[in-house]
């Protein structure tokens, strides 16, 4: 749990004294994307992995 923590920090030091707002906005709504497509990335393999399908 520290670890996550700790990056959570990280995320919200890397956006302090960002200007203009509009581009922090920006910026956090890219990263999220791409957490949630490395999310079902993740998972789509897991998927293919576990049910045996041929890659």
């Amino acid at each position: 749990m520290g670890t996550l923590l700790h990056f959570k920090s990280l995320y919200h030091e890397a956006f302090d004294d960002c200007r203009p707002s509009f581009l922090v906005m920006l910026l956090k709504a890219y990263a999220v994307f791409c957490g949630v497509l490395l999310a079902m990335a993740f998972y789509a393999f897991l998927y293919r992995a576990f049910t045996g399908f041929d890659f």
